[in-house]
């Protein structure tokens, strides 16, 4: 086959930057139109794999957007190294775990030499003086020198939404607010399963279900044959998200409130923020979308006065566990604070309600996005009163970090 030459390609269609980065087909499609090119097989169903994963665990970094994209196009061990030749022009690299020298491949009848192994670096290393392309897909210095080519786009798109990933959410430049809306309407927060009350019918289920094993006896002339078996139906835990609105956390705590539409589809889940008093914000936010939160904040800064105000930690901890936790919403629930655990007041008051907390819940998360600082440690009185009734301590400083929120979340 004869490369492409660029003048014979067609025009590339619209840039995916001015759209959602994962929500357009167009993303997908055009990175499988530059894996074909490579002499990757990528078919329909491949294309549709990569979004699916894209949409299940959008991708952060460079590693988990290599591991979907490879885990959806590739199908065979041939194609690993066009693979990462088009990922490499793309995304400006391939991750270091992966990296490393291929040995050639070396002909029937020749004998394997001991001293060529592997090795991490070499001028068969991805990414390091790579040959061309074959079938005419584009490397990294093809695309030097021509204007808005489908790789230039595809790579443009994935290193802003990484720079933007790994950016804190206190520098983040106001034109670059809408683009992190729409990196963090793509996560996805799965609350983990509790068994439920009422029962399902299940063939491998523990229980008869005496109601459904009578009615099928009718048809045997009331001889019970067949039994029909039951199990209790699982059901969502409640999420319960506090949200410390001090001044030193309200950066944070809007990106974090961005969670709770996500968080409220499909699960109960319930929202509070605090600074020197608890207001609860569920009715504010619960029928809110992705693009309807900046006005849902608005009113939410309305119903809490104390917005950007001082902390009264402990009080917050008390209020709620006293109007909310023991009338059953902690009970069972998920409970994520997000707070820099600074306490204007006493500690103490902060561990005795953060025990109350924990032997109601069925797990608490703490996000302090201080703990990413060099040098960190929870020395401060309301963070170290509060660790150690803590399951999970995360950062969530920025879109990357968030990911281990979720993964404790639904562990």
């Amino acid at each position: 086959m004869t490369a492409h030459s660029p003048s014979s390609r067609p025009p590339p269609p619209a840039s995916p930057c001015a759209v959602p980065l994962f929500e357009r087909a167009e993303f997908g499609g055009r990175l499988g139109e530059e894996l074909r090119r490579a002499g990757v097989p990528v078919t329909p169903q491949g294309s549709i794999r990569f979004l699916e994963a894209l949409r299940l665990l959008p991708p952060v970094d460079r590693t988990a957007m290599y591991w979907a994209a490879r885990l959806a196009f590739v199908t065979g061990r041939e194609q690993v190294e066009p693979f990462d030749r088009v990922f490499d022009a793309v995304f400006g690299g391939v991750p270091r775990a992966v990296t490393v020298r291929r040995v050639p491949r070396q002909s029937p009848g020749a004998e394997a030499d001991p001293e060529r192994a592997p090795t991490p670096t070499g001028t068969g290393a991805v990414g390091s003086g790579s040959p061309p392309l074959p079938h005419g897909a584009l490397s990294v210095s093809a695309v030097a020198g021509r204007d808005r080519t489908p790789t230039t786009e595809l790579r443009t798109a994935g290193s802003a939404a990484e720079v933007l990933a790994h950016k804190d959410f206190a520098a983040i430049e106001p034109g670059e607010l809408a683009e992190l809306n729409r990196l963090l309407a793509l996560l996805v927060v799965r609350v983990p399963l509790r068994r439920g009350r009422r029962r399902e019918a299940d063939r491998h289920g523990r229980r008869v279900d005496l109601r459904r094993t009578l009615r099928t006896a009718q048809r045997t002339g009331g001889e019970p044959v067949p039994l029909a078996l039951s199990r209790n139906r699982p059901r969502r835990r409640r999420l319960v998200l506090l949200c410390d609105i001090s001044r030193s956390m309200e950066p944070y705590t809007r990106a974090y409130l961005r969670l709770f539409p996500r968080a409220a589809a499909g699960a109960a889940a319930e929202a509070f923020v605090f600074a020197t008093r608890l207001t609860r914000l569920t009715p504010v936010l619960r029928h809110t979308g992705p693009s309807g939160v900046d006005a849902a904040l608005r009113r939410a800064g309305v119903a809490a006065s104390d917005w950007s105000g001082g902390t009264r930690i402990g009080h917050a901890l008390a209020e709620f566990n006293n109007r909310f936790g023991r009338r059953g919403m902690a009970r069972g629930a998920v409970v994520v604070v997000f707070s820099d655990g600074w306490e204007g007041e006493d500690p103490g008051a902060v561990a005795r309600e953060m025990a109350r907390l924990a032997r109601l819940a069925h797990r608490v998360i703490w996000v302090n996005p201080r703990k990413a600082a060099p040098g960190y440690a929870p020395r401060t009185g309301g963070m170290a009163a509060a660790l150690p009734h803590c399951d999970r301590f995360v950062s969530g400083h920025n879109l990357a970090a968030l990911t281990d929120l979720i993964e404790a979340i639904t562990d």
